[in-house]
């Protein structure tokens, strides 16, 4: 994937966040939907959007977080695929959709965690919040923890189900973060959200995401329904190295939600490149440093570079380093040094930190008094 090269320009600039530009694309389709985004994972960029912020009722989309906690407690190693949970009277009770566990019957995690995302179980959420938190009050409590960790600030859960619930609420911005976080932190387990079918207690149910059957490059990931809510998909497509999720909240029917997400993909990925400008780590400048124990500081970004664009755009996109000048040692690996300036055709685009790459100590006395003279005269 080719890369950019970064022109160095040493100016007195503080970082400031550029508003970046509008480039005529043809227009995103009209999504039939109370609530949409289209989220470029790789770039982070929001591709198109309509109420992203607006609170809604999650429905059952709440157990990509049930997910999420389960997950990480199988990763702290908490609690095992294997092990086998209590059945309460209080999951097996459990109303709308369930997996149909029952009290007097061994159930595994892996079978509990494959009865809520393939069959959306409701008994299947409580018993896992149970085995992991006591009950699932003090489980919701750790989801909405989980929530504000991952900067879903729109977000409160009351419960690991999605049942309606005054307080309990989310937004298509904050569950695309949810979305997206999954498939980044659990890549071990993402894949189980392709699963199209699952049995259990003689009992076979399948997704209830249509885009699986319709779709080859669809792999993922959850659909929600309650009358108030209306019909809720979120989707995650993967074609060649571009990865993009789709929020739909409010549409009319099970066949709509399916509908209106696909036009967001295919808006996607038919109208977007997303390329990896720089990689993680790469110094894309040197910039001059003062009363150092060097002279000089490699600066670049700690984690890979994607940029989504219009297509046709990115032989178009210009980029130059401006350092925070004077720059003084000490320091930091890691610390804020300069502002990369991206340009598309001619025109501002985007403005982002870049990071000294290395640590750079303080210059002895003699260095440093040097250092003080030559910058009286610049």
């Amino acid at each position: 994937m080719r890369l950019l090269p970064a022109l160095v320009v040493l100016l007195f600039s503080p970082f400031v966040f550029a508003q970046q530009s509008a480039i005529p694309i043809p227009s995103m389709p009209a999504i039939a939907a109370k609530a949409y985004l289209l989220l470029d994972f790789n770039s982070g960029q929001l591709l198109g959007s309509h109420n992203p912020h607006e609170r809604i009722e999650p429905a059952s989309l709440t157990k990509l977080m049930t997910a999420y906690v389960t997950f990480t407690a199988l990763k702290q190693k908490t609690l095992r695929p294997e092990q086998t949970v209590p059945v309460s009277e209080r999951a097996w009770r459990a109303e709308g959709s369930r997996m149909f566990i029952e009290p007097r019957k061994p159930v595994t995690v892996g079978e509990l965690i494959r009865g809520m995302i393939v069959q959306s179980g409701n008994d299947a959420c409580i018993a896992l919040a149970e085995a992991i938190a006591g009950s699932e009050d003090v489980f919701a409590q750790m989801m909405t923890r989980e929530a504000r960790r991952l900067g879903m600030k729109n977000t409160h859960f009351v419960n690991s189900t999605g049942l309606p619930h005054p307080q309990h609420y989310s937004t298509a911005h904050d569950l695309a973060l949810l979305a997206a976080a999954i498939v980044r932190d659990f890549s071990e387990y993402y894949p189980l959200y392709s699963t199209k079918e699952f049995r259990y207690n003689n009992i076979s149910q399948s997704n209830r995401n249509r885009l699986l059957w319709t779709d080859p490059t669809v792999d993922g990931m959850k659909t929600g329904y309650t009358e108030n809510a209306g019909y809720c998909l979120i989707t995650s497509a993967r074609r060649d190295e571009r990865r993009l999720i789709s929020v739909v909240l409010g549409a009319a029917s099970e066949t709509a939600r399916a509908i209106e997400s696909q036009k967001l993909l295919n808006y996607g990925f038919q109208f977007y490149d997303t390329v990896r400008l720089y990689e993680k780590n790469q110094a894309v400048a040197t910039l001059r440093v003062w009363k150092g124990g060097s002279n000089t500081v490699k600066a670049g970004f700690t984690s890979d570079l994607y940029l989504s664009l219009p297509k046709g755009q990115v032989e178009k996109l210009k980029a130059s380093v401006e350092s925070l000048q004077p720059l003084l040692a000490p320091i930091g690996a890691g610390q804020q040094v300069g502002t990369m300036k991206l340009t598309l055709d001619g025109k501002p685009y985007r403005e982002l930190p870049v990071v000294a790459l290395e640590s750079v100590p303080v210059a002895g006395i003699l260095g440093r008094g040097w250092d003080s003279i030559r910058l009286l005269f610049k």
